[in-house]
């Protein structure tokens, strides 16, 4: 992505990119159609648009939402089932790269957010799992039901579902395979509110606001902090802290921050 770089916006397919507010940009999966199931055309748009977004440092907050009724219903499973007598070797290198391809996503450095405004199901879910924050509109409904298929979960469903909700909750939903209503997905800990559809775009866009408007260096290592689970153990947060803190101390977004305090006022945050 290049707008304010004042060169003309990528294109791609089944996916669309703005920028509705300063510092955040919207992911949208685009194939209504197909429930905004991950073709092969997305897959390949998105590999490109994370790309570019890793390398704008313009970026403050990504959202990702799907056009239509649903977030994403999960990976196009038609070329498996036209290929039954593929070998488990030709799979798995199809699918390895599948997996890298949408699971990357985290390695961007700042906040993810997965607006879930319909369904999210398999590997949908896994990619709302793969983002930092998970909010859903009423009436979506959230599951991984790979064992109903009669196939395993993938896309590091295994890891990430355990790590969101806890073992229990993640054997619960991978080995029944149900699929969670909004409200219960919020009981869990599978999302952190639910929002009334109507009015779901805006707030989460306001949220995604707010995320951008954080001062940028420490939401970064925030971000890092909590990765995977966050640290082994409590000393070894203290030492990441002991570390991480200071350089925030030592920025100029520190002093704003406290001045805007004492005035009373938004602070304006620059990244320095």
């Amino acid at each position: 992505m290049s707008e304010q770089a004042g060169t003309s916006t990528p294109t791609y397919t089944h996916l669309r990119l703005d920028r509705p507010v300063e510092g955040v940009v919207r992911i949208t999966l685009d194939n209504p159609g197909m429930r905004n199931a991950m073709s092969d055309e997305m897959t390949e748009s998105w590999v490109r648009a994370i790309d570019d977004l890793a390398a704008d440092r313009s970026v403050r907050a990504v959202l990702v939402t799907g056009e239509g009724s649903a977030f994403c219903s999960g990976g196009n499973t038609g070329w498996i089932s036209s290929e039954p007598d593929a070998s488990v070797d030709h799979l798995r290198n199809r699918m390895v790269p599948f997996y890298r391809a949408w699971l990357s996503i985290r390695k961007l450095e700042v906040p993810t957010i997965a607006a879930v405004n319909g369904h999210a199901i398999g590997a949908g879910l896994c990619l709302a799992l793969a983002c930092d924050l998970r909010f859903a509109a009423t009436g979506a409904k959230l599951g991984v039901p790979f064992v109903k298929l009669g196939m395993h979960a993938g896309m590091a469903g295994t890891y990430l579902l355990p790590n969101v909700v806890g073992e229990a909750h993640a054997r619960d939903l991978l080995l029944t395979g149900r699929v969670v209503e909004a409200e219960e997905a919020l009981r869990i800990g599978l999302v952190s509110r639910v929002i009334e559809h109507d009015e779901f775009a805006d707030e989460v866009l306001a949220i995604a606001a707010d995320v951008a408007g954080n001062a940028p260096i420490a939401t970064r290592l925030t971000k890092l902090a909590l990765a995977d689970g966050g640290h082994a153990d409590f000393e070894s947060a203290l030492q990441w802290e002991a570390l991480a803190q200071p350089m925030t101390l030592a920025t100029a977004d520190l002093q704003e921050g406290i001045r805007a305090s004492r005035e009373k006022r938004a602070p304006v945050f620059t990244g320095h």
